[in-house]
């Protein structure tokens, strides 16, 4: 299709069909960038009720700012991809502390904050300043691929840059928020990436994957890495009912989160050996009883964790020589920002 229709197009059908979402009736700049990086790899149904949430505990980005981040990250617990939360948390700071609590009003200067991305971004540009910068993500991809019949691997530096231009080419100048708001819902809603609604689209006629048969072929990706498999142990330690926790503070996943002692293997072994484990008994040797549950799986981006929790309830007079773990009430453990596994075996097993 020509490229001058294409904006008048696809703004004609967001304007019939958009859905009412708070993020669309604001031009704070606040708002959208905390509706944008909730939204990050996570659908709106289930971003919204967060969204929700964080503008009525944090009001304002000076809000935000003055929140401890175990807060912030307790709030945002369910959400996954926890360095958003951080990131969300250190660009609030940052905000505050060089503009004043106001953000940049430019696409570049927006890309100088931690944690904003080109996307992001382009989004508080467009959407709250105004300024004609293209939104780029896996809707605008697959949109661009499939009308207009590109090829380029849509995640290689190279494919990036094209499709770049060609989205900063087509977008309106008299009305940028419009037309990244209409390309993003109609990624969403129409040019699915299963199932896409062709046979009713707008672009039917001039649709270059639908004309050629190759709606399941475009977007080019090359494929992602095989997903790791982990093996967890955790050993859940119950003295006087309190839980005996910790905060992961490694380069790994869940970085600030709480969980419990952790044994990881790297190849599947019976829970079983892992208590009769010479380093497990001396450890524990004050201990008799251990529960092991059930077994857990937990699918993340480019990793699979394979997990048991052993239960074992220790005697008063049972200590443990790190500095990092300590025991917690359980109202205290329902506060703590924890992942999901953790709390669906709190959930599960209740085990004070």
């Amino acid at each position: 299709m020509e490229k001058r229709y294409f904006s008048d197009k696809i703004v004609k059908w967001y304007l019939d069909n958009k859905r009412q979402l708070p993020w669309r009736k604001t031009n704070d700049p606040y708002k959208i960038w905390l509706s944008e990086v909730i939204l990050q790899q996570t659908r709106v149904i289930q971003g919204l009720p967060y969204y929700l949430q964080f503008v009525k505990a944090y009001p304002t980005i000076k809000a935000l700012a003055k929140a401890p981040a175990q807060e912030v990250l307790r709030l945002w617990q369910g959400l996954g991809y926890y360095t958003r939360a951080r990131n969300l948390h250190k660009c609030a700071q940052a905000i505050v502390e060089l503009h004043n609590g106001r953000f940049p009003k430019s696409y570049h200067n927006l890309l100088t904050l931690p944690g904003i991305g080109h996307y992001t971004a382009a989004a508080i540009a467009s959407f709250a300043f105004g300024e004609p910068v293209a939104v780029l993500d896996g809707n605008v991809f697959r949109i661009l691929s499939r009308i207009f019949g590109i090829d380029a691997t849509v995640n290689t530096p190279e494919g990036k840059k094209q499709f770049t231009l060609l989205a900063n080419e087509l977008i309106s100048k008299k009305q940028p928020a419009l037309h990244n708001q209409a390309v993003m819902e109609f990624g969403a809603l129409f040019c699915t990436p299963r199932n896409p609604k062709c046979t009713d689209c707008p672009f039917k006629t001039t649709c270059f994957a639908y004309n050629n048969d190759l709606v399941n072929t475009l977007p080019v990706k090359t494929k992602p890495k095989k997903a790791r498999k982990r093996y967890f142990f955790y050993l859940v330690v119950e003295k006087n009912k309190s839980l005996l926790m910790k905060k992961r503070s490694e380069k790994d996943i869940w970085n600030g989160l709480f969980d419990f002692l952790l044994i990881e293997k790297q190849k599947p072994v019976n829970a079983e050996k892992i208590v009769t484990d010479n380093e497990f008994r001396k450890l524990f040797k004050k201990i008799e009883t251990v529960t092991i549950s059930k077994k857990y799986k937990h699918i993340l981006t480019h990793q699979t964790i394979y997990c048991r929790f052993l239960h074992m309830k220790a005697p008063q007079s049972f200590s443990f020589a790190n500095k990092d773990l300590c025991f917690y009430s359980p109202k205290e453990v329902a506060q703590l920002p924890k992942p999901v596994l953790i709390s669906r075996f709190l959930n599960d097993q209740n085990p004070l």
